[in-house]
């Protein structure tokens, strides 16, 4: 096996185990409260399927980036729903069940969307390289590696919920120990990749970071606590199926290193945002 197959199939495997430990952690009920409400979840997709995307699309075009840093950030923007947000909420002192809700239905629906979305997007940067996705086989890898486990950790927690409880403490632990293996993994295989891009490359990736943050925040409505977490929940964005995208139809590229260095400051970002109202002392109380 090569090693970009082991890191497209360590993808897969940290994707799977990340969307059944998000079901463990869900009820349904926090999902179909949040669904009820249109003008939220409209507001979600306006700002992540919408304004997310067209900022990346402006950013790249302004900064003329290389197609393949173009396809990280692309991918990257389209994929939204990282189970990051409704942590970070929490730290923000935001409605953490409105967080949820949406993490799940984005982290859902862009099993469909994502992909459609890149159909359009990438002949946008590709100039004379042929950036192409099979959206049929990207569609089914995806709803098979993303809204089946979740789905499946749902229902565990629907249907039992004690065990569900006794489940999600070892599956978060495992899935923090692949997402660390799988970022070491890239992060040795493509460093070189990663060195070399330019310092342009960076101030673009941090400017489409903002632009999220700004994004989530117009789209947050009047509540403060909603507006919160809508800003979390449209910064961070889901680096598993990013991974599972970009291994699978564009491995071996430097468009893999984009999306770990995306996750990385997004995370990062929600220390100081004046949106999210966390700073360093506050999340030293949380680890």
């Amino acid at each position: 096996m090569t090693v970009d197959r082991l890191i497209n199939v360590l993808a897969a495997v940290t994707l799977i185990e990340m969307m059944a430990t998000i079901g463990l952690g869900v009820t349904l009920s926090d999902v179909l409260r949040v669904s009820r409400n249109w003008g939220l979840v409209a507001r979600a997709v306006l700002a992540n399927y919408i304004l997310v995307p067209a900022a990346a699309v402006g950013l790249l075009l302004l900064f003329r980036a290389t197609p393949m840093v173009a396809v990280g950030l692309l991918v990257a923007a389209v994929c939204p729903g990282a189970p990051y947000g409704p942590p970070f909420t929490a730290m923000a002192k935001g409605n953490v069940p409105v967080s949820v809700g949406l993490m799940v239905i984005l982290a859902g629906s862009s099993a469909i969307i994502a992909p459609l979305l890149l159909q359009f997007l990438l002949p946008l940067m590709a100039g004379d390289t042929p950036l192409k996705i099979n959206v049929v086989k990207m569609v089914g890898t995806l709803l098979g590696a993303q809204l089946l486990p979740l789905c499946v950790g749902l229902l565990v927690r629907h249907q039992h919920p004690s065990l569900a409880d006794r489940l999600k403490r070892q599956a978060g632990m495992l899935s923090a120990l692949l997402n660390l293996f799988l970022l070491a993994a890239i992060l040795f295989v493509q460093f070189r990749a990663l060195a070399e891009i330019r310092l342009v490359g960076y101030v673009g990736m941090l400017s489409l970071l903002l632009l999220t943050m700004l994004a989530g925040g117009l789209a947050g409505g009047r509540t403060s606590e909603n507006r919160k977490g809508l800003v979390i929940t449209t910064a961070v964005r889901n680096v598993g199926v990013g991974l599972v995208i970009v291994t699978g139809s564009f491995p071996g590229s430097e468009a893999i290193t984009s999306i770990p260095f995306m996750h990385c400051s997004r995370r990062l970002s929600c220390y100081w945002s004046p949106w999210c109202g966390v700073d360093s002392r506050r999340q030293n109380s949380y680890q």
